[in-house]
């Protein structure tokens, strides 16, 4: 079995490709499903998903039985800038993927966000939520959500939030190197959601990808929301760091994009079909600290 990672370089590529490769997860083993599967990581450099004829050709010659699509443009700010490369990126190469994976019988699995939905809320969104996103980059991803409804019949979209992994940048690390380089933080405190582990996220979609269920799947990591004040104050001192962390407004850090004030999400269709099996994110953390810094002291 054949199976295609779409944006492999990034931090949930990265992470579905190791895991795949040692056939096991700090969460636990994988589903039989995956046992001799051969594995097909792709970046932009190797497969431009926004190339319907090239994503076709690829598809020919590699034939994949599951696609994980963690291709996406996900700088908002950039999104906000450059709204028309922002589509080709989260809402055509998803269309080509979809057409492709219909065309020969493959099963999509596709990564969504949290900016789908306005953010104007307060209490966690359900899948059965009606998403109204307010920046280009919520509008580009649900344009890709629709698009793979719509072209494929075997999919499963996939919402996530606050994505941090061991590879690329992300906040745990931004807030990790201004903690060392300033000598105290200022993060606000009036944005809400859940911080989610690239390692829980790659083995829930594994279980998915197992599965026979489609339609749309919220999958971040549990426990109360958060702000990213709170976020930013447990990886501080998960890396005992005596640095002092300040909470303040999103006013007083004003960006292209608006920023969601509530968005956080409720697995509740995890919950309700093959299980969740996302940690609180708090266990999640301390536990990617952990590996982190010992990483870090390796190098």
């Amino acid at each position: 079995m054949n199976i295609l990672i779409t944006g492999a370089k990034g931090q949930l590529g990265n992470e579905l490709t190791k895991i795949l490769g040692e056939g096991t997860s700090e969460l636990g083993a994988l589903p039989l499903f995956y046992a001799q599967s051969k594995v097909v990581p792709v970046d932009a450099d190797e497969l431009d998903i926004t190339d319907l004829p090239a994503v076709l050709s690829f598809f020919a010659l590699h034939t994949p039985f599951l696609v994980f699509n963690c291709a996406a443009m996900t700088n908002v700010d950039g999104c906000e800038t450059n709204e028309d490369g922002a589509y080709q990126v989260n809402a055509l190469g998803p269309k080509n993927l979809a057409i492709a994976c219909e065309q020969y019988g493959s099963r999509l699995l596709h990564v969504s966000t949290d900016y789908v939905f306005s953010g104007t809320g307060n209490r966690p969104y359900g899948e059965s939520d009606v998403p109204s996103p307010n920046t280009a980059y919520g509008r580009t991803k649900l344009s890709g959500e629709m698009f793979v409804t719509s072209h494929c019949s075997n999919s499963c979209i996939c919402r996530t939030a606050w994505l941090y992994g061991y590879v690329g940048n992300n906040f745990v690390k931004t807030m990790l190197r201004l903690a060392r380089e300033k000598g105290s933080l200022a993060v606000v405190s009036d944005q809400v959601g859940n911080p989610t582990c690239a390692v829980d996220l790659a083995y829930q979609l594994l279980a998915l990808g197992a599965s026979t269920e489609t339609g749309v799947f919220h999958c971040t990591c549990n426990g109360e929301p958060v702000s990213w004040f709170d976020f930013a104050s447990r990886i501080v001192s998960d890396a005992g760091l005596e640095v002092p962390v300040h909470g303040c407004s999103t006013a007083e850090f004003p960006r292209p994009a608006k920023r969601p004030a509530y968005s956080a999400l409720d697995n509740n269709r995890l919950r309700a079909t093959i299980g969740d099996s996302m940690r609180d994110w708090k266990v999640a953390l301390d536990s990617f600290m952990e590996k982190y810094l010992m990483m870090e002291r390796m190098q």
